[in-house]
């Protein structure tokens, strides 16, 4: 096991928020091997890059020697956490719920190493807490304190409705910190609240308090919204080869970074040495292949990873996109509206003529259909004719 100073660094490396890094080193300083948890509601079927910034984090702890404890919730995803949400998030129902888990064991560990995860379901100590349980849970926390959570607060303000078992969302994701043992949790920015309730019922079942990490929400394609499958900015983990490839591929060159921040395991020092060969010259595209090779072969293999590059190359003809590429956000619309408004047709008529001639390619696929339509969210590289490019986030 590594000295505390470097368990410490690859912790807190793309972290946002590290509640009590004191209290985390005197645990390390132990010597002890932590438990470090991290909970998932199964709410849809499959996971994208976005969710794996945790379960990246995840395997951090597990290369360090942690024991790592991945929690499906199946009892909470019932209820629903609204963490974000201006509205009551619909519970699902018990076959969903399952149906969606056997999806997620099965995506985590083209990550995490099954042999050191410990997968829980939180139904293990809830459904034999029963109605009386949960009432004794529920006395453990105030409605005032429940109203300083940030949502909550701005739905009660402006006279939404909170629905009751909202409010036991926050105590059950702290209980199972309790029921776990848990020495850190890990969870994103927008489950602080949650993430500090299980610190303070550890306190009161007289555990040791877990230490809480934070990470960001992962933005999307587009490269403002957090990485969502309802805006249509998302990367897939099931997805082919050839789509994860090809969407890592039409990111910006800014976006790349923080993607290589939050999802590659390649070193911090070979992600500065990255960032000086772009600084001194060497083609961005370059860097970008290479994350995009390592995310394929992580979900898939090498060999596809090599095959989704040849295919890229022979897609765009071995390097015709030029580097100067401009890089648009435009409204999302009918493509004929979106190749006039990103200046690549003078008028939608134009464009209509164009697609209809074969001569417009959305990310090197041909695309003759007038009828085509680019979501909010997409990112796309367009090509019209020989000699126009550009790379669109639509909007």
């Amino acid at each position: 096991m590594l000295d505390t100073i470097s368990q410490l660094a690859l912790i807190k490396r793309g972290a946002d928020e590290l509640l009590v890094e004191a209290e985390l080193v005197e645990k390390l300083n132990t010597g002890r091997p932590l438990r470090v948890k991290a909970g998932f509601d199964p709410t849809a079927p499959d996971l994208h890059l976005g969710h794996t910034v945790l379960i990246n984090k995840l395997r951090h702890f597990q290369d360090l020697g942690h024991h790592v404890m991945f929690l499906i919730g199946d009892f909470t995803g019932m209820i629903g956490d609204p963490s974000g949400k201006n509205s009551t998030r619909p519970p699902l129902s018990r076959e969903q719920i399952l149906e969606n888990a056997d999806t997620y064991r099965e995506q985590v560990f083209k990550i995490l190493d099954p042999s050191k995860t410990e997968v829980c379901f939180n139904s293990t100590w809830f459904e034999p807490l029963g109605a009386a349980g949960m009432i004794k849970l529920a006395a453990r926390h105030t409605v005032a304190r429940m109203l300083e959570r940030d949502d909550f607060s701005k739905r009660y303000s402006s006279g939404q409705p909170i629905a009751i078992h909202e409010f036991l969302y926050p105590l059950c994701q702290g209980y199972d910190s309790v029921a776990m043992k848990a020495d850190v949790e890990l969870g994103g920015t927008d489950q602080k609240f949650n993430l500090l309730v299980g610190r303070e019922l550890q306190r009161h079942y007289g555990q040791p308090q877990q230490c809480v990490l934070m990470l960001p929400l992962l933005e999307g394609l587009d490269g403002v919204n957090k990485m969502s499958k309802s805006l249509g900015n998302y990367i897939g983990i099931a997805e082919s080869p050839t789509e994860i490839f090809g969407k890592l591929m039409s990111v910006s060159d800014e976006l790349m970074w923080r993607y290589y921040e939050l999802l590659s395991f390649r070193s911090n020092d070979e992600i500065v040495r990255f960032k000086r060969e772009v600084a001194d010259g060497r083609n961005p595209r370059d860097i970008k292949v290479l994350l995009g090779q390592e995310i394929v072969a992580r979900f898939h293999s090498l060999k596809d990873a090599d095959d989704a590059l040849a295919e890229f190359e022979a897609r765009f003809q071995r390097g015709v996109l030029p580097d100067d590429m401009p890089q648009l956000s435009v409204a999302a619309g009918s493509l004929a509206q979106v190749l006039k408004a990103a200046g690549l047709t003078p008028s939608t008529s134009e464009a209509l003529r164009m697609i209809d001639g074969g001569g417009v390619r959305v990310n090197g696929e041909k695309v003759g259909d007038r009828n085509t339509a680019l979501g909010v969210g997409e990112c796309v590289v367009l090509q019209v004719g020989k000699r126009k490019y550009a790379r669109v986030t639509l909007t």
